[in-house]
């Protein structure tokens, strides 16, 4: 029996008197006892000195140099000296080492939950093993779960998206405190009535950041119709974007000619035909879901042939994958030029002696292809909108050379650049951003761009929450970004154990 001063090593049993320390080969046991004379009853308040018995308590600690550390701590139960109390004996407790019914301190629960928060169960275990902390994957998980939610204070400006639980299969929310930019709840699906529950359950909330759900929208509008809707911009230029590469790819024949020529084969003639056949039915006042039965076609790609003008807007200009070749473009554009009779084999042993180390065939597919005498390679379509929607200040001169003699190839290009510019004006919010959007929808409907006319409709169904966006400083990029957080964490394999789990390690590894 020796009296140890525990201050120094382990500051959280200064309110024990350590009587004995032994050191086992995997464990360090220490022996104490509860300092003073009376307990305060758990049920009543009341501190009692009346002791009706003793019992050794065994409780798992943090570890030290490696090794696990046991408390046996003895404790008292005293009687309740008030009469009016329910319980007649209750057990001394001390703060900071014991909680009711536990085997472990809260020291060590701390630090299982934080490991089972950083790493689940499996890979949780092993470290904890590592560091001297015995305990199995099913005590951390409980030890995660049993964690609090972190306290929050209201919610006046809330985000709320969705993610895959099972991809196409199961899907869960996330709403976030806009102003904190942490998660604040984690709900089990995405239906309406779930987030219209949790809005009603928080009248605070006085604006509300999402994507273009109508589902969402219908939430918030029943539920917290006091709130205020405002869409991501993000999403808005990712549906402008789309509908720009459908229109630059739709007039590829028109900036596609000073690249290499259209190419004529099967597809060109069968998508002619398909225009003919499917405006020959709607000249005749057939409908089109009709049309798509009677042609086999889909419904879709029916509608998209219907708002084409001219079959020669569908057939598109071959891309064409970089190739060996490439760098000896111009050496083969300069001989050809000077001597239209140079014959492949010729210009091939030039190209190997440059360095070529391609076959003959390549080379005579290259010049068959008509790339030698393009002004220019070609380029694909998700190139050239790359080139629209890229800022001109990060453009480099060759690029910004390049995109504006494409877009100068029609008519319906310059409008679509033009109408490209003019809104990625309107995603830095400002006052006067309302009163602008209306005029560019205006000016995007009076030209031939029907993939954007389809844009301003969808536009004009969410026009409130639309106007908000361009106008207010709420965005739902937080959002977004716990959304990709949370894709992390289920790529960890993190969760695999309930939504539960995933939503603890949501709310509280922040």
């Amino acid at each position: 029996m020796c009296s140890v001063d525990s201050h120094s090593l382990w500051p959280h049993l200064s309110e024990l008197i350590v009587e004995h320390i032994e050191r086992k080969v995997d464990e360090v046991v220490v022996s104490a006892r509860v300092r003073g004379h009376r307990a305060r009853c758990r049920h009543c308040g009341k501190y009692s000195g009346r002791v009706h018995g003793r019992y050794d308590r065994t409780l798992a600690d943090a570890p030290v140099a490696g090794a696990g550390v046991v408390v046996v701590l003895q404790v008292r139960r005293f009687r309740c000296t008030n009469g009016k109390c329910a319980a007649v004996t209750f057990t001394e407790q001390v703060p900071g080492v014991t909680t009711p019914h536990s085997r472990a301190t809260p020291l060590w629960q701390d630090m299982v939950a934080r490991i089972g928060l950083a790493l689940a169960g499996r890979a949780g275990a092993r470290l904890a093993a590592a560091i001297g902390i015995n305990c199995g994957r099913d005590t951390i998980l409980r030890r995660v779960r049993a964690q609090p939610d972190p306290p929050r204070g209201e919610v006046t400006v809330a985000g709320v998206d969705d993610f895959a639980l099972r991809k196409r299969l199961r899907y869960a929310t996330v709403l976030v405190d806009m102003q904190t930019r942490r998660p604040v709840d984690v709900l089990a699906d995405r239906r309406i009535g779930t987030t219209q529950a949790w809005l009603r359950d928080h009248p605070e909330v006085q604006v509300v950041c999402r994507d273009g759900s109508a589902a969402y929208a219908e939430a918030i509008n029943t539920g917290a119709p006091q709130a205020s809707q405002v869409s991501d911009r993000w999403h808005l230029w990712k549906g402008l974007s789309d509908a720009t590469l459908k229109e630059v790819a739709t007039h590829s024949n028109c900036w596609a000619k000073t690249g290499p020529p259209i190419r004529e084969g099967t597809r060109a003639t069968t998508t002619r035909e398909r225009w003919h056949h499917v405006h020959d039915l709607l000249d005749r006042g057939v409908g089109m879901l009709e049309c798509a039965r009677r042609l086999n076609l889909a419904l879709n790609t029916v509608k998209r042939y219907a708002r084409i003008t001219e079959p020669e807007r569908l057939v598109r200009a071959p891309v064409y994958r970089p190739t060996l070749v490439d760098p000896y473009r111009e050496h083969l554009r300069q001989r050809r030029a000077d001597d239209p009779t140079v014959g492949v084999t010729q210009l091939l042993k030039e190209i190997k002696a440059l360095g070529y180390q391609g076959s003959a065939n390549l080379l005579a597919r290259y010049i068959n292809q008509g790339r030698v005498e393009n002004d220019r390679a070609s380029i694909s379509p998700r190139r050239l909108t790359s080139l629209i929607l890229t800022h001109p200040d990060r453009l480099t001169d060759v690029q910004r050379h390049l995109r504006d003699e494409l877009t100068s190839a029609c008519p319906e290009m310059i409008d679509l650049a033009d109408a490209v510019h003019g809104f990625a004006e309107l995603l830095t919010p400002s006052p006067g951003n309302a009163t602008r959007l209306r005029a560019w929808i205006t000016t995007v409907r009076s030209s031939d761009l029907p993939y954007l006319h389809s844009f301003t409709r969808g536009l004009g169904k969410d026009a409130s929450a639309v106007t908000a966006a361009l106008t207010q400083p709420y965005s739902n990029g937080p959002t977004e970004g716990h959304v990709n957080r949370i894709k992390m964490i289920k790529r960890q394999m993190y969760g695999r154990a309930g939504l539960d789990l995933l939503r603890k390690r949501v709310l509280l590894t922040n």
